[in-house]
C-alpha cells in the first residue's frame, strides 16, 4: 500500500518520525461492549512514545442518547487543544486492535477540516510485533490552536439515510459481519432489532484487512467492493453498529480513490432501536 500522510502510513514511516515536533500521535483505542477492556487503562500501561489518548466516548456529543456521536465543534476544538493537537500538525492515529476504531477518529478529524491526518496501518499490534519502542510515560502537552472548518457532507443523519434507502441515489454500505447484516446473530447492544437497512450492501470491515490488520492492496480492495455489488458511480454512505467500524470502509474507499463518501453517525444503534424504520433480513436488499 502506498504511504500517504493523509490516509495511511506504515510503522516504518512513523518510527522514523517519532522525534518530529510537528507529528502528533493519538491512541484512539475503543472496544465493543462485552470485551471487558479499558482503553484508557491500557494506554496508561503501554503506548507508542509521545502518544496522547483520544477518548472517543468523551470527545462526543453527550447530549445525545446515542453512543459517541460527533461532538459540537466547540467541544471538539477544546478537547483537541488540551491534547496539544492543532494547526500545522501531522496527526497519526492508531488503536489496540490494529484497525478498528482509529479510522473513526481519522474520519472525525477529516470532517472537522484537518487535512494532514493518517491512520497507522496495522496499529499497535503490528508496532509491538516489530519490536518497536513503547513506554508508559505521559507526553508533555502544550495547548495548540486548531481552526475547524466542518464539512457537513461527511456525515448523514437518519432522515437522510432513510431517504437514500428509498430513492437509491446513494450506495449504503454496512460494515458489520455478514451474520449481523443478515439478522442471524444478536447485536452486541441489547434492545436492537436484527437485520439491516433496506437496499444496503454488506462489506464486512474485516474483509478489507490482511491477517496483520493492515489494509489489502488497492486491486483487492476494489474487487471486494465490486463483489458486494457496490455501484461506484453513486456516492456512498457507510454504516455499522455505532459509527466506528463504518469509518474503516470510508478509509478503504478513500484509498481506492473514491472521495464522495459519508458516514451514518447513528448507524444500527439508532436504526435498529426504532420501531418505525423498515428493516430487511437475510440477503435481501
Amino acid at each position: 500500500m502506498k504511504e500517504d500522510a493523509r490516509t495511511l502510513v506504515s510503522t516504518k514511516w512513523l518510527a522514523k518520525r517519532l522525534d518530529n515536533a510537528e507529528v502528533r500521535i493519538l491512541d484512539a483505542s475503543w472496544y465493543l461492549p462485552g470485551l471487558d477492556r479499558n482503553p484508557g487503562a491500557e494506554y496508561a500501561k503501554r503506548h507508542i512514545p509521545n502518544a496522547r489518548f483520544f477518548d472517543i466516548d468523551d470527545i462526543s456529543d453527550n447530549r445525545s442518547d446515542l453512543p459517541h456521536m460527533v461532538p459540537p465543534v466547540e467541544k471538539f476544538m477544546s478537547k483537541v487543544r488540551k491534547l496539544g493537537v492543532g494547526d500545522g500538525h501531522q496527526i497519526v492515529i492508531y488503536d489496540g486492535l490494529g484497525m478498528f476504531s482509529a479510522a473513526r477518529v481519522w474520519w472525525l478529524f477529516k470532517m472537522m477540516g484537518h487535512r494532514d491526518v493518517a491512520v497507522l496501518d496495522g496499529g499497535l499490534p503490528k508496532w509491538i510485533a516489530e519490536g518497536l519502542r513503547v513506554d508508559d510515560e505521559p507526553p508533555s502537552i502544550r495547548d495548540r490552536h486548531m481552526m475547524v472548518d466542518q464539512r457537513a457532507s461527511f456525515v448523514k443523519d437518519v432522515t437522510e439515510v432513510a431517504a437514500a434507502s428509498k430513492l437509491g441515489d446513494y450506495e449504503i454500505i454496512d460494515a458489520r459481519s455478514p451474520e449481523r447484516f443478515r439478522g442471524e446473530e444478536d447485536e452486541p447492544r441489547e434492545g436492537l432489532r436484527k437485520g439491516h437497512i433496506p437496499n444496503s450492501k454488506n462489506v464486512f470491515f474485516k474483509s478489507l484487512l490482511n491477517d496483520d490488520q493492515t489494509f489489502k492492496n488497492i486491486s483487492e480492495l476494489k474487487q471486494i467492493f465490486h463483489s458486494a455489488g457496490v455501484d461506484m458511480s453513486k456516492p456512498a454512505i457507510t454504516t455499522c453498529g455505532s459509527g466506528v467500524t463504518a469509518a474503516v470502509l470510508n478509509l478503504g474507499l478513500e484509498l481506492i480513490g473514491k472521495t464522495d463518501h459519508s458516514l451514518y453517525d447513528g448507524s444500527w444503534t439508532e436504526w435498529g432501536m426504532s420501531p418505525i424504520l423498515p428493516i430487511a433480513t437475510g440477503d435481501k436488499k
